[in-house]
């Protein structure tokens, strides 16, 4: 799963993040997005005790951020559940969505763009922000993962990510803007990981506002809109 994207442009443009209601942008290289999801793999691993046969929640908007959750969860061999469920190891949650984590262990992210933890957090609760900086940027990936995506091993999740690549004519050197939503497996592999699969960059917009979109456009560099 991960090798499209390690072996893309280092310094190409990965993901960039606007938040239009934010005013907020970020954009991460290849090679800080890959830091990023070895250091939350990490964390998963060595703070939580996670990796093949560990199922993984994602209580979270469609985020840079949960972009490497999924990664680092898939470096470690864990399989990714979206949205959630009673039957999780770990649940990694948005602030909003704390009272719906049910898991072992709960990691809250406050998705916040300067890294500031959680207020308030109830005991027993890992707060992203603090631990993940504190994990190595490099990691082992896991040689015998489990499923990776809705009881589907890795390699069904990346024919199926290229399969949605190659419906949505999506190519490595496009730039992909995006307004939809990681809330289903489908729409996480449409989203994301097919973009990624084909190591095409994604750019992805929260809250987008209509008259900003065509600068985004612009400004970006964009050539497919899904």
């Amino acid at each position: 799963m991960l090798n499209p994207l390690l072996s893309a442009d280092a310094s190409k443009p990965r993901i960039t993040y606007y938040d239009d209601a934010a005013g907020e942008r970020i954009e991460l290289s290849t090679v800080t997005f890959a830091n990023w999801a070895a250091k939350t793999g990490n964390l998963l691993r060595d703070e939580l005790g996670a990796g093949p046969g560990s199922r993984v929640g994602l209580l979270l908007p469609a985020h840079w951020q949960t972009a490497a959750v999924v990664f680092g969860v898939w470096w470690i061999g864990a399989e990714v559940v979206v949205g959630a469920s009673r039957e999780l190891d770990v649940a990694m949650a948005a602030a909003a969505q704390l009272a719906e984590a049910e898991a072992d262990e709960v990691v809250a992210l406050s998705l916040d763009p300067f890294g500031r933890p959680v207020d308030g957090l109830p005991a027993g609760v890992t707060d992203y922000a603090t631990s993940v900086r504190m994990q190595a940027d490099q990691i082992v990936a896991e040689s015998r993962p489990g499923p990776a995506l809705g009881a589907r091993s890795v390699d069904e999740v990346l024919a199926a990510s290229l399969d949605s690549a190659a419906a949505q004519r999506l190519s490595n050197s496009d730039r992909v803007l995006s307004t939809k939503v990681w809330d289903s497996d489908t729409a996480l592999v449409d989203g994301l990981v097919a973009v990624f699969a084909v190591g095409a960059s994604l750019v992805q917009v929260a809250h987008p506002e209509p008259s900003a979109m065509e600068r985004h456009r612009a400004t970006e560099n964009v050539t497919v809109t899904l």
